[in-house]
């Protein structure tokens, strides 16, 4: 099958929407499918207000257009709500290709918290979005049941997974720190909510693993944390393994890659009981959650280790890609006329 994703968050871009659409596009073509990604590098592009590091795709519709028709793809599926996700929806839309769309990302809680808009307002785009599509994956069942008050149709399930291989239990960096460490790795960015982690009163060291827009302003606010900047590959697992507690602060992720990425480093997670956290560990005893983050830091610690790295192996990006094949609408048989016809 020849399958577009269509996505505003692309490489050179360091996240977990990255990171799962990288993932997942390797697993499809080792199964042999052919996917192109089509994302921001492919067009002129200006930085994201407040988010430089994003690079926004300017007035993107003609050229995506011209390139999806050249692919000829079997499926889109259609993974932001940017202007090439905006773009692409468009074009699905005036061709008659069905489409399938992703809810990555809280974005209304995201411009919120950077603009004070209505979450009424943004939901409302959100919803429009979203129900032009045959399916609408999500990543975990309190995010469907959130959704679904919201007015959302067509929900369907596509989990995560993590490189097992890469993040595992191994040698961790030597940071010489007082212990215990409580460390958050991801994007340092306002909708994180870093601060509540920084704030907390929490014997020990804090370590912050990541960049972002937010990184100066904390490190100048909390000067007793350890700031060291991203990390990746070896680097980044051993920097898991340093930890004793990884936490996670956010209140806006739908998952959170990096929760199972410290999991399966054998680091237990302290997290509010929200959706991505909540779902991911469960009831299994491989971490704590509390509305008082300091408090589920602390009690994270009893968490047993191998524990973490057993529960992280449930989860497999060959079954997610699985899910995510199984929720693709592939073109009708008549849809190469029809496109045709349309293009004209």
């Amino acid at each position: 099958m020849k399958i577009a994703i269509v996505s505003d968050a692309w490489e050179p871009q360091v996240n977990g929407v990255v990171r799962t659409l990288r993932t997942v596009a390797e697993e499809l073509r080792k199964a042999g499918h052919i996917v192109e990604v089509f994302g921001p590098d492919r067009f002129r592009t200006i930085p994201c207000p407040t988010y430089p590091e994003i690079r926004l795709a300017i007035l993107p519709g003609h050229r995506l257009r011209k390139l999806l028709r050249d692919f000829k793809p079997d499926a889109v599926h259609i993974a932001t709500e940017g202007p090439l996700g905006l773009a692409a929806r468009s074009v699905a839309r005036k061709l008659y290709w069905p489409f399938t769309t992703s809810f990555h990302t809280k974005f209304a809680e995201y411009v919120h918290a950077r603009t004070k808009l209505p979450l009424i307002w943004s939901y409302a785009f959100l919803r429009w979005f979203h129900n032009g599509a045959a399916r609408v994956m999500v990543a975990t069942p309190s995010l469907e049941a959130e959704l679904k008050t919201h007015g959302f149709k067509n929900l369907v399930r596509w989990s995560r997974g993590a490189d097992l291989d890469l993040f595992k239990p191994r040698e961790p960096v030597d940071l010489d720190l007082p212990r215990p460490i409580f460390a958050y790795v991801g994007r340092v960015a306002v909708e994180k909510n870093i601060g509540a982690f920084l704030e907390a009163d929490l014997r020990g060291s804090k370590l912050v693993v990541g960049d972002g827009p937010q990184r100066a302003e904390l490190e100048k606010k909390y000067p007793r944390a350890t700031f060291v900047g991203a990390k990746f590959g070896e680097d980044l697992a051993r920097h898991y393994c340093a930890a004793d507690v990884f936490v996670f602060p956010s209140r806006t992720d739908t998952f959170g890659l990096v929760v199972l990425e410290a999991l399966a480093c054998g680091v237990p997670v302290a997290a509010y009981p929200l959706t991505g956290p909540m779902d991911v560990l469960g009831d299994a005893p491989v971490g704590a959650l509390d509305e008082d983050i300091a408090v589920a830091a602390v009690k994270a610690l009893q968490a047993d280790r191998a524990e973490c790295r057993k529960h992280a192996e449930t989860y497999s990006w060959e079954a997610s890609t699985r899910q995510f094949l199984g929720n693709l609408e592939p073109f009708p048989g008549d849809v190469a006329m029809v496109t045709a016809t349309a293009a004209e």
